[in-house]
């Protein structure tokens, strides 16, 4: 993973910031996700029934595809020197544009939209992200991530 100055991380506002890897969203994981959120709807969890809908296969939960930008997020966006923790802060914007089919891959892009130190040793980052389904000319997601980022001072 790549780390970055403070300053060396601002210079990238405005700019394609990282791009992750390639994660599979197969079955198995449908399924586990199911069972941790008690969301068990057929779409996800039957493929014979879910070959009846207009989407003619299961599909992974859209919470499920949100839930991998942490993993994709420290695959693809530089630490920051000096970097103590981040947290989650939020979105300001989530679309669920297009279902992800069980076995597809997907990853996503990075942009950093904004980049503001709050307060001494606190940062507050947005992001636009995209996640791109492999083969596919339509994101699964596009949002507007918030972060924060807290530094030793």
């Amino acid at each position: 993973m790549k780390t970055l100055s403070l300053k060396g991380f601002e210079d990238h506002v405005g700019k394609k910031i990282g791009t992750s890897r390639w994660f599979t969203i197969d079955q198995s994981r449908i399924d586990a996700f199911a069972d941790v959120t008690e969301d068990h709807q057929f779409i996800h969890i039957d493929p014979e029934k879910a070959a009846e809908t207009p989407f003619g296969h299961t599909v992974a939960h859209g919470f499920l595809t949100l839930s991998m930008l942490s993993a994709m997020s420290y695959d693809a966006i530089p630490r920051i020197e000096g970097l103590k923790m981040g947290v989650n802060y939020g979105f300001n914007k989530i679309r669920f544009v297009t279902p992800v089919a069980a076995g597809a891959k997907v990853r996503a892009h990075f942009t950093l939209q904004s980049s503001t130190v709050e307060k001494p040793g606190e940062l507050t980052n947005i992001v636009d992200l995209s996640i791109e389904i492999e083969g596919s000319n339509r994101p699964a997601i596009v949002a507007e991530w918030v972060s924060r980022q807290y530094f030793e001072i």
